[in-house]
């Protein structure tokens, strides 16, 4: 960003009609501009200043509260305004021209929170757990995106990477003095420094990837020939009637799509047409989207009607399913069929798939079995408070790091500048979450995909 930052506005809250409605700027000095909106008013920081917003002949425009945070005590380390006023769009939206005839520009997405990153006021993790926290889907992920903008996945990379630093000092202070008798590694214990750091950062990967299922939940597809039960599991899941159920074959013309949240984890479920040859051209749309929706899919859910097995149809569809697609069996209506509701894991099922459930859509029982399956298959070990919410570009560093270290634990007494290098490799992964070493053109993606205003 070019010096001196430009002043920006943006309206912080929601679109739409509210009871109050905020506009936020930030930028360098902006007394004057508060006082040419109060009518010569100067806010004191972090006082609230009641008072009318005016417009450029003095005419009122709206009246509510101003706020000012003097730099560098604010959010984005400049000086901040929040103004807070009726909530109406064209009141909001006049309140902010009136801002921008003032010489601010409009907030691109992210920009107060990359401006707060830059200036040290958040480190890139915490900045993008602020995103994190306004999208949370869940309980539970609203109270790890917390703790992640508090720093506690911070901390651990922070205290990854000090350590990193450390040890590298000891392997390269033996290549810049390797004339010296005195053996750095050996008494410094440097093998068993990096052992060390080894298990220390398994144990944040593994909470890393935790906070990742939390965080972006899991796509479950239902697939089957048609008129196997696939509408009725999903309205018995979502506890509502989501989807159409008929004994017309192709009811289901298209994918329906709901959410419902296991122990926190948000689950994504996607009820596919019968996928089947067909001359309906409707039909056949709907078909090509729920052969996508199974090829993003983390977990399928094959459902068979037990009275008829694995037929032509079913198999077709097993022979159309992704290599390493987790794969959970289901034979539904027991209600019909008098089997037992009940859960197997003894890899014997008929689709290949490690679990079969037998249970009734219709009547709901087994469907607790079918919610615990879904959390296995995916990993999930619940919630503690060890867990930080991560992103995939966060989980692929710490791999990165990971590799780097198993890399150096490798390397003998007669490749020190090897280890140095893997040590190096493994620093600059860990500082990517972090932000210490980060491309531009990845702040630009991270920052774009926060909403205006924040």
């Amino acid at each position: 960003m070019s010096a001196p930052n430009p002043t920006i506005a943006a309206i912080a809250t929601a679109p739409g009609r509210g009871g109050v409605g905020v506009i936020r700027l930030s930028g360098k000095d902006l007394l004057p501009l508060a006082q040419a909106l109060s009518g010569g008013k100067t806010p004191k920081p972090r006082a609230a200043l009641y008072t009318d917003f005016l417009d450029a002949d003095g005419q009122t425009i709206d009246n509510g509260l101003m706020l000012y945070f003097a730099a560098p005590a604010s959010f984005t380390g400049e000086d901040v305004i929040e103004l807070q006023g009726h909530g109406g769009p064209v009141v909001m939206d006049m309140l902010l021209q009136r801002c921008f005839s003032l010489g601010a520009k409009a907030a691109e997405p992210g920009e107060f929170t990359k401006r707060a990153f830059l200036n040290n006021k958040l480190d890139l993790a915490q900045a993008e757990s602020v995103a994190d926290l306004i999208d949370a889907s869940s309980k539970a992920a609203a109270r790890m995106a917390l703790r992640s903008l508090k720093g506690a996945f911070s901390q651990h990379i922070h205290a990854l990477v000090d350590d990193l630093v450390t040890l590298r000092m000891l392997v390269e202070a033996t290549l810049d003095f390797p004339e010296e008798d005195i053996d750095f590694l050996k008494a410094a214990d440097a093998r068993g420094k990096l052992q060390n750091l080894q298990s220390r950062l398994k144990t944040v990967l593994a909470s890393a990837e935790q906070g990742a299922i939390l965080r972006e939940g899991m796509n479950v597809v239902l697939v089957g020939a048609p008129n196997v039960g696939k509408s009725s599991l999903l309205n018995a899941l979502a506890g509502d009637d989501v989807a159409i159920v008929t004994d017309i074959a192709g009811t289901t013309r298209d994918t329906v799509r709901e959410q419902i949240t296991l122990d926190g984890v948000p689950v994504h479920i996607i009820d596919t047409a019968g996928l089947r040859d067909t001359d309906d051209v409707v039909e056949q749309i709907g078909i090509q989207r729920s052969q996508k929706a199974v090829q993003e899919a983390d977990v399928a859910l094959i459902l068979i009607d037990p009275r008829e097995g694995i037929n032509a149809k079913t198999q077709a569809i097993l022979n159309g399913l992704p290599d390493g697609l987790k794969k959970i069996e289901i034979h539904n209506k027991t209600d019909l069929t008098g089997d037992t509701v009940e859960k197997v894991s003894d890899g014997l099922t008929q689709t290949g798939a490690d679990t079969l459930i037998r249970l009734s859509a219709k009547t709901g029982q087994g469907l607790d079995l079918l919610k615990q399956a879904l959390l296995q298959e995916i990993g999930w070990q619940g919630e503690s408070e060890s867990l930080f919410l991560a992103r995939s570009r966060h989980l692929t560093a710490l791999h990165a790091a990971e590799v780097e270290l198993e890399n150096a634990a490798l390397c003998g007494n007669d490749q020190i500048e090897l280890l140095a290098e893997h040590l190096r490799l493994a620093q600059v992964a860990c500082s990517e979450i972090t932000g210490e070493f980060t491309a531009d053109d990845l702040l630009g993606v991270i920052f774009s995909r926060f909403c205006i205003g924040k």
